[in-house]
């Protein structure tokens, strides 16, 4: 019998939070309350994210995806991949279960490792920011370096798997 993780972790959670309970009640109220307000905080951007990933992911039909990230997408495909994740500002933990589900629409591992590397470590959206803290050339420097770095990732991964 497969245990779901989710289970595992939520049993191991509530045995450490009855632990930490009986250490000291007030630390663990105060901990649960400050990690409510910060799910509460999370919640709905989350949910939002998830709704509009997944009416994308509905409304795009299969063949598309196929055809622009699968195995016949070639160059192109991981090009495309490598922009678009670059360019979306979607939280991290968000891009696993859009993985998921471009793999078992059709996409190679090559395209959504490359995706998701972009998404973690290069940022359009977010350059002006950047380069405000660390300056135009190091902001450049760090993105396109990642940028480049995404593409070997997601080809080392598509030749693994």
């Amino acid at each position: 019998m497969m245990i779901n993780n989710a289970v595992i972790f939520i049993a191991v959670s509530i045995v450490l939070t009855f632990v930490s309970f009986m250490l000291d009640k007030k630390k663990t109220i105060a901990g649960l309350r400050k990690g409510l307000k910060m799910f509460k905080g999370i919640a709905v951007p989350f949910l939002n994210i998830l709704i509009l990933v997944s009416l994308a992911l509905y409304l795009i039909p299969q063949t598309l995806i196929i055809k622009y990230l699968g195995v016949d997408s070639g160059i192109w495909g991981l090009t495309l991949a490598a922009v678009i994740g670059s360019i979306a500002a979607i939280p991290g933990f968000i891009s696993y279960p859009i993985a998921a589900t471009l793999i078992g629409q059709g996409a190679t591992y090559t395209t959504v490792a490359t995706f998701m590397t972009t998404l973690m470590m290069v940022g359009i959206v977010t350059f002006p920011l950047e380069a405000k803290y660390f300056g135009k050339k190091v902001a450049a420097l760090r993105n396109g370096s990642n940028f480049i770095a995404a593409i070997i990732i997601g080809l080392f991964i598509g030749l693994i798997l």
